[in-house]
């Protein structure tokens, strides 16, 4: 199979040596989104709430983009620089996922890039099209 490098201008551009995404059959892994608002790539805000409404409206776009949504993702993996924010997290995240919720890991890192607080990366299966 070959791999296919998914793009979208509804999130924000890659700052980096990566694609937003890539496909391979019908599973798509997505990489990590911070709360960069697409049009300006700019951070969304200061606020950490802001800030994850913004990460997983940025996975939503790059799903969309792969064929998929946001509740087609079977993995999920959470960066956070403060992990008491975590009960945060689950609140917004019940307003995005509607069960069964994707497998998922949150961890607390150090830094992330830009100053952000938190990240979002995963693995997405989105259905056949056979």
């Amino acid at each position: 199979m070959s791999k296919v490098i998914i793009r979208t201008s509804d999130a924000p551009a890659a700052i980096g040596t990566y694609s937003q995404a890539v496909k391979i059959g019908t599973t798509v892994y997505l990489s990590g989104q911070i709360p960069l608002l697409p049009a300006t790539m700019q951070m969304v805000s200061e606020d950490f709430a802001e800030q994850t409404h913004q990460v997983f409206k940025n996975l939503a776009a790059v799903c969309d983009a792969a064929g998929g949504s946001l509740n087609d993702m079977v993995k999920v993996n959470i960066f956070l620089t403060d992990l008491s924010q975590f009960a945060s997290v689950n609140q917004i995240m019940s307003q995005y996922f509607a069960e069964p919720y994707p497998a998922r890991a949150a961890v607390q890192v150090s830094a992330l890039p830009r100053g952000a607080q938190i990240e979002i990366d995963g693995v997405m299966e989105v259905p056949s099209t056979h």
